[in-house]
């Protein structure tokens, strides 16, 4: 699908790294043969077999056509690298276009925000364009489309916002998930038993919403106009503010992505 395009992954042992190169080689859009890490310990961790490691930084970008940083963001302030206009495409919460080219010595550069379910092929993954990345859209769409679905962004700052909502998986999900299985806990249902039941919920509702037209908006409203179970359980909990709680955290989310700037 990439051809015979070379990338290079800094951070590619990590764990959003790893998920990335897994789903890139199970879509088959890239062998992992044609994927570079650098990696100064050795230690393959969850790599694939033929993905090589490469113990320089500059031999790894000199042998790779695209760039992909994945380093937690506090290692990013000290990050330099000889691109040669090369494409850099950082996954790094926080880390913005302008530091981004402050990173790669040049414009060619795009912002992105994904997260592990990459590994899946179930990321979400939307990005910024830099100023020299015009061109280079369909390859941002080809690579993170090949982990799940992407978006091309208009507004930078909406990377913070999607550092908030899609990149901690299970993240916010899972404490909705927590709260019931605690509830059901305390109605006298077993432990294990609740979080297996709680674990199908969440998974049958994913695929749902995941297939169909219908927005969460939708769902939700059709469930309260079937007046059952359910819409008395809907009601209760928008009559307590689960909007209003839900914003709270993930306003303090998008802050603490947008404090991550302001240390580099």
């Amino acid at each position: 699908m990439l051809g015979d395009m070379v990338l290079g992954v800094i951070g590619g042992s990590g764990q959003l790294g790893c998920a990335i190169i897994h789903g890139l080689v199970v879509a088959k859009a890239l062998p992992a043969e044609q994927i570079l890490v650098f990696n100064r310990s050795g230690d393959r961790g969850d790599l694939p077999d033929t993905v090589r490691l490469v113990a320089d930084i500059d031999q790894m970008v000199a042998a790779c056509d695209v760039i992909i940083l994945s380093i937690p963001p506090a290692n990013a302030s000290k990050l330099r690298l000889n691109a040669d206009s090369k494409p850099v495409l950082s996954v790094m919460a926080g880390v913005t276009l302008e530091q981004l080219v402050e990173i790669a010595g040049h414009d060619r550069v795009i912002r992105a925000m994904s997260s592990p379910a990459a590994a899946g092929r179930l990321a979400y993954s939307p990005f910024k364009l830099g100023k020299g990345a015009q061109a280079d859209m369909a390859l941002a769409e080809v690579l993170f489309g090949a982990i799940g679905k992407t978006d091309v962004l208009a507004d930078e700052a909406q990377l913070d916002v999607f550092t908030a909502v899609t990149g901690p998986v299970p993240g916010f999900v899972a404490l909705f998930a927590d709260a019931m299985v605690g509830f059901a806990r305390e109605q006298g249902v077993d432990g294990t038993v609740a979080k297996r039941a709680v674990r199908q919920l969440f998974l049958a509702a994913g695929q749902e919403m995941g297939a169909g037209d219908a927005s969460p908006a939708d769902q939700v409203q059709a469930m309260i106009d079937y007046a059952g179970t359910t819409a008395a359980g809907l009601e209760a909990m928008k009559a307590a503010g689960i909007e209003d709680v839900v914003a709270e955290g993930l306003a303090e989310a998008v802050e603490k992505a947008r404090q991550i700037s302001k240390g580099f």
